[in-house]
């Protein structure tokens, strides 16, 4: 993601994927060599399906380009692109609003503390825009445009040990 273009791509992909498995993004960062994501659990699947897709998708449209820009560059060296992504992400889970504060400072923090810009507004490719401004960029954030669907379960399964739980937000960052 070291393009404008390409980061802009993540973002799209990002995006649909969001409306797809139903969850809602509460806050990102797309840096140069990884991105910071901030989501709950989504209604369709889990997060390691989203970021299966997410990276999958983003990985053939990159590849599809490559193809087609540098088809004639590649052949004449017979050498395959680098691997897109690392093989694994790596997931937290908040739990509080005063997590989810730290952690969302932080991600927009990066591009600042990395040296890409000296204020977080001016890095396009975060959700820190959204929170300062206002402004709708690419991804939705704090947004759950879809019906919640609740669905009975016998009283039985229900317990007071907080370790069943799930947590409502998590963060995954590649």
């Amino acid at each position: 993601m070291r393009t404008a273009r390409r980061r802009d791509l993540f973002l799209r992909i990002l995006e649909e994927t969001r409306r797809k498995y139903r969850f809602v993004v509460h806050g990102y960062v797309v840096m140069p060599e990884h991105f910071h994501l901030l989501i709950t659990e989504p209604e369709v699947g889990d997060p390691s399906v989203v970021m299966k897709v997410v990276k999958q998708r983003f990985a053939r449209r990159l590849n599809q380009l490559r193809k087609r820009t540098a088809s004639a560059q590649i052949a004449l060296w017979n050498s395959s692109p680098d691997p897109v992504w690392q093989k694994r992400f790596y997931d937290f889970n908040v739990w509080g609003e005063r997590k989810r504060i730290e952690k969302v400072r932080y991600m927009h923090r990066n591009p600042v503390k990395r040296g890409l810009v000296e204020q977080p507004d001016q890095w396009k490719w975060s959700s820190f825009r959204a929170y300062f401004h206002g402004e709708q960029g690419l991804v939705r954030i704090n947004l759950q445009e879809w019906r919640l669907e609740i669905t009975a379960r016998p009283p039985e399964t229900f317990t007071d040990e907080r370790s069943t739980q799930r947590p409502l937000i998590r963060k995954v960052r590649e």
